[in-house]
């Protein structure tokens, strides 16, 4: 009877955690349906919201992301860096279809060889003209990368100056699309190169 009785207490608590889990990925997408229509407003409510607007900010906020270092919540005093795409590398980890070991990509990006490696953010420069970041965020990326993997079009503060090593005309792949890139190109019927 014990056992019969452990058995029906795990159910129900696995079934609370499903309703959860479906809760929160209801919550996550009325946030991101009003990101859509442009009335989201991360991290603070414009002025003129409407109560309705605030509750969903406020609600977008608290399921925004799963939270890595630089992502902009700590980092209030910093703008957001909206980015097309980002990529690591390392002496480890190299993206899928780069041939060149991380020695030779240092190179090719005038870079040291670190051995936490470097990330790639693929993103706009003055005028609109495409540049991509060298810096040394990489656990900040990889928290980025994660985001992503969930649907969750976020992006990271504006790294410090220490943090960017190199700034490179045009972008650099291969790279992961941010969610947004990703829906943008795939709206346009484009590829983003």
């Amino acid at each position: 009877m014990a056992c019969c009785d452990a058995s029906g207490h795990d159910r129900t608590r696995a079934r609370r955690k499903d309703y959860l889990r479906e809760i929160e990925r209801l919550a996550h997408r009325v946030g991101v349906e009003a990101s859509w229509e442009g009335w989201v407003c991360l991290p603070a409510d414009r002025e003129d919201a409407t109560p309705l607007q605030a509750s969903v900010n406020a609600l977008a906020r608290a399921l925004r992301t799963c939270h890595f270092p630089g992502d902009g919540c700590m980092e209030e005093d910093r703008t957001l860096t909206r980015l097309v795409g980002a990529a690591v590398f390392g002496p480890l980890v190299m993206p899928a279809g780069v041939e060149e070991g991380h020695g030779e990509a240092c190179a090719c990006l005038g870079v040291a060889p670190r051995s936490e490696g470097w990330a790639l953010w693929n993103t706009w420069g003055e005028g609109g003209l495409e540049v991509t970041l060298v810096v040394s965020a990489v656990e900040t990326t990889v928290g980025l990368l994660e985001n992503w993997s969930r649907g969750r079009a976020v992006d990271p503060a504006l790294p410090l100056p220490s943090r960017i090593a190199v700034v490179r005309r045009g972008w650099i792949g291969p790279m992961t699309l941010a969610p947004r890139a990703a829906r943008w190109a795939a709206l346009c019927g484009r590829p983003l190169s």
